[in-house]
Parts: structure tokens; sequence; C-alpha cells
């Protein structure tokens, strides 16, 4: 993704979960999604979907059972 992608999804993310410790970085070698991170700690993958001249972005979190115990 682009910088300015980045920057914009990375300000709504904190917009939206009123959160500023997260944080969108580019994935290496990979230029149709980034990752988020939660005060450095991996969240989730954001994919970039351009389908037919409509652009959205798709958030996919995989959720540990373990984690839900804590």
């Amino acid at each position: 993704m682009k910088p300015d992608e980045l920057r914009k999804l990375d300000a709504y993310f904190k917009r939206v979960f009123m959160t500023p410790g997260l944080e969108v970085r580019a994935r290496p070698r990979k230029s149709d999604s980034a990752e988020l991170y939660r005060d450095g700690e991996f969240l989730g993958v954001i994919y970039r979907d351009d389908d037919e001249g409509e652009l959205s972005y798709n958030f996919s979190m995989a959720i540990l059972d373990i984690d839900l115990d804590g």
C-alpha cells in the first residue's frame, strides 16, 4: 500500500477504536495489504480490495482460545 493509504488507515483505526497505541505498518514484500499493531503487538492484517473501481479495505484478526481466558 502507498504511504498515504497507510496514514489514512492509521488515523481511521485510532479514531474508530479510540486507541492511540494502534499503528498501521506496511508489510514486507506485499503491496495489497498492511498490518495492524497495538503497542507493538500484532493484531491482524488489513487487505486492500480494488474491485471494478470500488476500493475497500478488509480487516482480518485471528483470536486464539487461550487469549479469551485472560
